[in-house]
């Protein structure tokens, strides 16, 4: 790589190992700054490691906000739930499609619930034990967060029964979600109102940085799908994680092969 941007006139003044063989910082300088990020994504195209270019300053984050669902965890707990049913092929190509920014989110998220109507309320603890699996990463990523002092937060179009139990197995301080109703003991097909979408993920990142009295420039967003894209523009460093594709044509910074533990490198955390 050093080679490669040689040629753009960059120069690499120092290299250091975050942890051996596994993450290293690179110090730019020369060239234009506002080039770095596409010409090593270009440089790294083909290549099994990930790269996420930024300012010395302000790497250190004071908040994570992040989505939940493919993010914090492996699944999609709608599409899981919808299983039980026997819709999920039906309501997982509704959230591939949200995901991806080609549908309405509330719309779709109403259309999906619709679905799930007269399952026994029982179901949704059958579902978080057997098919919510927490993302490798995930909880070293939030507690050495926590343990350094930043402040933690769910953030996710799914629902409260979910977040609630994922924010409490990881280590996060808050929480926010969609809440499903029932009534006499099963599902109603319908949703709490109003449906937090993308505009309600950016007014809690920034509500946080009110109340922690930080910039947005200290706020690390992660997230995989187009409602997450608000807050990942707004962040310091948002980071579109094994996104979809118009997430991470957008997004500052993308980690597309390596777990949520590279967030922790990226700060400059040492492994």
């Amino acid at each position: 790589m050093p080679a490669s941007l040689s040629l753009q006139g960059i120069t690499v003044t120092r290299t250091d190992w975050l942890k051996e063989g596994v993450a290293c910082d690179l110090y730019l300088e020369g060239g234009d700054p506002a080039s770095y990020d596409g010409l090593i994504a270009q440089i790294m195209a083909d290549q099994p490691y990930d790269a996420v270019v930024q300012a010395v300053e302000l790497r250190r984050k004071k908040l994570l906000i992040s989505d939940m669902d493919s993010t914090m965890i492996t699944v999609e707990c709608i599409d899981e739930l919808a299983d039980f049913v026997g819709k999920k092929a039906e309501v997982s190509i509704i959230t591939e499609r949200a995901m991806n920014g080609e549908l309405d989110f509330p719309s779709a998220l109403r259309e999906r619930v619709a679905l799930l109507k007269g399952l026994p309320e029982e179901v949704l603890e059958e579902c978080y034990n057997e098919r919510v699996k927490m993302m490798s990463g995930a909880k070293k990523l939030v507690q050495a967060m926590v343990k350094a002092g930043a402040h933690c937060v769910l953030v996710s179009g799914g629902f409260t029964f979910f977040t609630s139990r994922v924010a409490s197995e990881l280590g996060f301080h808050e929480d926010y979600a969609n809440t499903l109703t029932i009534k006499h003991g099963v599902l109603t097909g319908t949703v709490g109102e109003p449906i937090l979408g993308k505009e309600a993920k950016l007014a809690t990142l920034q509500a946080c940085c009110a109340k922690l009295a930080i910039s947005v420039g200290e706020v690390l967003a992660v997230g995989d799908g187009a409602n997450d894209l608000p807050m990942l523009m707004a962040a310091g460093l948002g980071v579109a994680y094994h996104a979809k594709p118009v997430v991470r044509a957008q997004a500052n910074a993308r980690i597309n092969v390596c777990d949520l533990s590279a967030l922790l490198y990226v700060q400059g955390y040492r492994g």
